[in-house]
């Protein structure tokens, strides 16, 4: 994960040391966590005196000691596969084959291989902490000749494939809820606070998450249990006990102790896990405060302006933002040294390193939805002229190549419309290479935009396009009909509608896909909000960059000596402003600006899923810090007519 060697400080001094703290608190934690788990497997309401007794006597056995041992190294492990799968990007499926593929990943494989060890372990301590019934896998009986035998003790059993199975789920739960997934919080707060109030919604997900594991379990094992129990019994030499009831029947999963303590080792094994996972949470994202500038060569890659501009671990990087941003508004002293100038020289590069970093991100967010815009349109475009056959296809290559000819050539009395987003004027040059496979809707279809106003909005005008610059060639325009046209427009533009007869050959000419062509073609389906999700998957870092460059340009008002700022708030007052644009289309797209559905109970963060909704609030709130501090002044700052017209509902207080 952390490959270059000049980074490799951070991870020696810094986030080693944060997990091993991590695991080192769950493991203290672990003795209070058994005991109550001793206390609730053996609870008696009749006999409170022996109850209290054995549980005394338990806690204190050798067994329960060497339970404890065990236990430590799977809270060592957990916490191990926690630093070694995190991320503070999540990873989202924007589709069910993505989602398929993600499970089925050999890392993934392995993940889940070792969670199932490490359920089977949880829960053999866990069955020799119960005790009685729940001791040992082979049992003495008695059989039907009368000799005593060794039979398998299928309560023992039970327990221990439970345990594997919920550490299966808990590994397919953590890809589909992003379990890995590490969130940073906006509201600072000391460690133990954090950990004090999130330890409530830790139980009750554990209690939840393990009645479902035991529904599913019994489940499974009501069909399939036969098929462990049988090759226990051949590979270990054990007999079945036929005086008993099995327990892969009805009777004899209709066992309410069995039950009971199904779910409290479900809920033992999942609690310790959680506690692990956010303990690591809570340590990595804890605040990292780096120097702003050092008197020592050999420490300048530690500090702030050297860490933004390198090629850095992204868990770096989002620190190094985040303290950006609370330096910016709560640190006077430090700001004065982002507007210091070097010595000697006299350059800001300070400010021009951190400033620079943060345009960067913005431009790049930017090109990402206007790719992912311009993408939506093409596809659409496509969609829309692949109704035909490969005749058709030949003859629209051949009229696009005249069509290009057309534009390229200049044509007298041809006035040349230019678009009419600054947008797309200013971002002509970047290349449309979408982060994501986004959604791509049937533009066609009157649900896809309420209005034709947001149609034209969203298709976005094409250098080699026929509707670009309102040409009317007859050679463009016979190409076929444009993507929001309707019949009547293809007649008026002198292509006449196909005839019903030539309509059924063609439709009678395409073959019927199979089903399981149509079963992986729906799973191939992108999910539309995921992939409006899957565009703002690392909003946090450009939620930081806006709020510090605003809280900067603020502060500059005040403590710039020496007007570092100034130069660039040009600059930066663009950028904001073509993001904002950019956002705002994006929100008028189809399930864009939808709100998620609330998740059940899981320890999967679901903060990124809202990621674009606060990105648009920071954004809007940035504009506005920046424009109530400066006012008219800003009528000095170089900038187009579109941007001035944009800033002035700004501060007119109308946006």
């Amino acid at each position: 994960m952390f490959s270059a060697e000049q980074n490799c400080w951070f991870v020696r001094k810094v986030i080693c040391w944060r997990a091993v703290a991590s695991v080192a608190w769950a493991v203290l934690l672990l003795p209070p966590t058994m005991a109550v788990f001793v206390v609730l497997s053996r609870f008696s309401l009749l006999h409170p005196i022996q109850w209290i007794s054995e549980c005394l006597s338990l806690l204190t056995s050798a067994s329960a000691i060497f339970s404890f041992i065990l236990l430590c190294s799977v809270v060592v492990v957990v916490g191990f596969f926690n630093l070694e799968y995190y991320t503070v990007i999540p990873s989202i499926a924007c589709s069910k084959i993505d989602l398929f593929g993600q499970l089925l990943h050999p890392r993934q494989f392995v993940h889940s291989l070792a969670h199932c060890i490490m359920g089977v372990i949880v829960a053999w301590c866990c069955a020799i902490t119960i005790g009685g019934r729940y001791q040992t896998l082979g049992s003495p009986c008695t059989q039907g000749d009368g000799g005593p035998q060794m039979c398998v003790n299928e309560y023992h059993l039970i327990l221990l494939l439970a345990g594997a199975f919920t550490g299966y789920s808990h590994s397919l739960l953590g890809v589909i809820h992003n379990m890995n997934y590490v969130s940073f919080h906006t509201v600072q707060q000391y460690k133990y606070l954090r950990f004090k109030g999130t330890l409530p919604l830790v139980v009750k997900c554990s209690a939840t998450q393990s009645l479902y594991s035991v529904r599913n379990y019994l489940v499974v094992y009501f069909f399939l249990g036969y098929v462990p129990k049988a090759w226990i019994c051949k590979t270990l030499n054990l007999q079945l006990n036929s005086s008993l009831h099995p327990l892969d029947s009805i009777a004899g999963l209709l066992d309410l102790s069995l039950l009971y303590h199904l779910w409290i080792t479900g809920t033992f094994l999942l609690l310790t896990w959680y506690i692990t996972l956010l303990l690591f949470r809570i340590f990595v994202t804890e605040v990292y405060s780096f120097p702003v500038q050092s008197s020592f060569t050999e420490d300048a890659h530690q500090c702030l302006p050297k860490v933004l501009t390198d090629k850095q671990p992204v868990i770096l990087k989002f620190l190094a933002l985040q303290d950006m941003a609370l330096l910016s508004q709560h640190s006077p002293s430090r700001r004065l040294e982002v507007f210091s100038l070097s010595q000697p020289g006299g350059h800001p590069h300070n400010w021009n390193a951190i400033s620079k970093e943060c345009l960067s991100l913005l431009a790049d967010l930017t090109q990402r939805l206007v790719a992912h815009h311009d993408t939506v349109a093409t596809n659409g475009r496509a969609k829309s002229q692949s109704t035909g056959s490969d005749k058709k296809s030949a003859s629209s290559e051949s009229s696009v190549t005249s069509g290009t000819e057309d534009l390229l050539s200049p044509r007298p009395g041809v006035v040349i419309r230019t678009p009419a987003s600054a947008l797309v004027r200013s971002l002509a040059g970047v290349p449309r290479s979408p982060l994501t496979a986004p959604f791509t809707p049937d533009l066609d279809s009157p649900f896809s935009f309420s209005s034709p106003a947001l149609r034209r909005l969203a298709r976005t005008p094409d250098a080699f396009s026929p509707v670009y610059g309102g040409l009317q060639s007859p050679h463009v325009m016979r190409r076929g009909p444009k993507l929001w046209s309707t019949s009547t427009d293809t007649q008026t533009n002198g292509s006449p509608p196909p005839s019903p007869a030539s309509a059924s050959s063609s439709t009678l000419a395409v073959s019927k896909p199979s089903l399981l062509a149509q079963f992986l073609q729906s799973r191939k389906e992108q999910l539309p909000e995921a992939s409006s999700q899957a565009l703002f998957a690392d909003g946090q870092s450009h939620i930081w960059a806006l709020e510090g460059l605003s809280h900067l340009v603020e502060a500059s008002f005040s403590e710039d000596q020496f007007g570092v700022v100034q130069t660039s708030l040009p600059s930066i007052l663009s950028s904001m402003l073509i993001l904002q644009e950019a956002v705002d289309r994006h929100f008028k797209l189809p399930h864009a600006s939808s709100k998620p559905v609330r998740s059940t109970c899981s320890m999967g963060d679901p903060s990124y899923k809202t990621l674009r909704f606060a990105l648009r609030a920071t954004l809007k709130t940035a504009i506005y810090r920046i424009t109530t501090t400066f006012r008219e002044h800003l009528n000095a700052v170089p900038m187009s007519a579109e941007h001035r017209k944009r800033l002035q509902q700004f501060l007119e207080y109308k946006e």
